[in-house]
C-alpha cells in the first residue's frame, strides 16, 4: 500500500541527495576514493533526475513519476550493493547500504502520480 505523497517524496529526494553527498566528510571516509565517488555520483544523480521529474517539486517535469520510482528502486539496490561490488566494504559500507535501502523503501511506498490541483490523483 502506497502512502507517501509525491510532494513529500520530492522534498526528501533533494535532502537525500544532499545528505548522501555529505556522507564522506560526515562519516570520515572522504579519503577512500571509491566510496566517496560512489556517494557523490548517486547523490548528485538523484538531485538531477529529481529536478526533471514531473512532480510538484520538479523543475522541468520531463520524467514521469513511475519511471522516477523505478530509478529510485534500481539505484537504491545498486547503492546498497556498491561497497561489495566496488571493494570498499572493508572500510565503509553502512551509509551506502542504509541510503540505498531507504531509496528502495521510498520507491515502493510513494504514490505513482502527483495530486491534481483539485486534490484528486490522476488515474495510474
Amino acid at each position: 500500500m502506497r502512502f507517501l505523497p509525491t510532494k513529500v517524496h520530492g522534498m526528501i529526494d533533494y535532502l537525500w541527495g544532499l545528505a548522501l553527498l555529505s556522507t564522506p566528510w560526515l562519516f570520515g571516509f572522504a579519503d577512500n576514493s571509491a566510496a566517496t565517488w560512489t556517494a557523490a555520483a548517486f547523490g548528485l544523480g538523484a538531485i538531477l533526475y529529481s529536478a526533471i521529474t514531473a512532480y510538484e517539486v520538479g523543475l522541468l517535469k520531463l520524467l514521469p513519476m513511475p519511471l522516477h520510482l523505478i530509478l529510485d528502486g534500481v539505484a537504491g539496490l545498486a547503492l546498497a550493493a556498491s561497497p561489495f561490488l566496488f571493494g570498499f566494504a572493508d572500510r565503509v559500507y553502512w551509509p551506502h547500504v542504509l541510503f540505498g535501502l531507504f531509496s528502495v523503501a521510498a520507491s515502493l511506498n510513494t504514490y505513482l502520480e502527483p495530486v491534481l490541483p483539485t486534490g484528486r490523483r490522476e488515474p495510474a
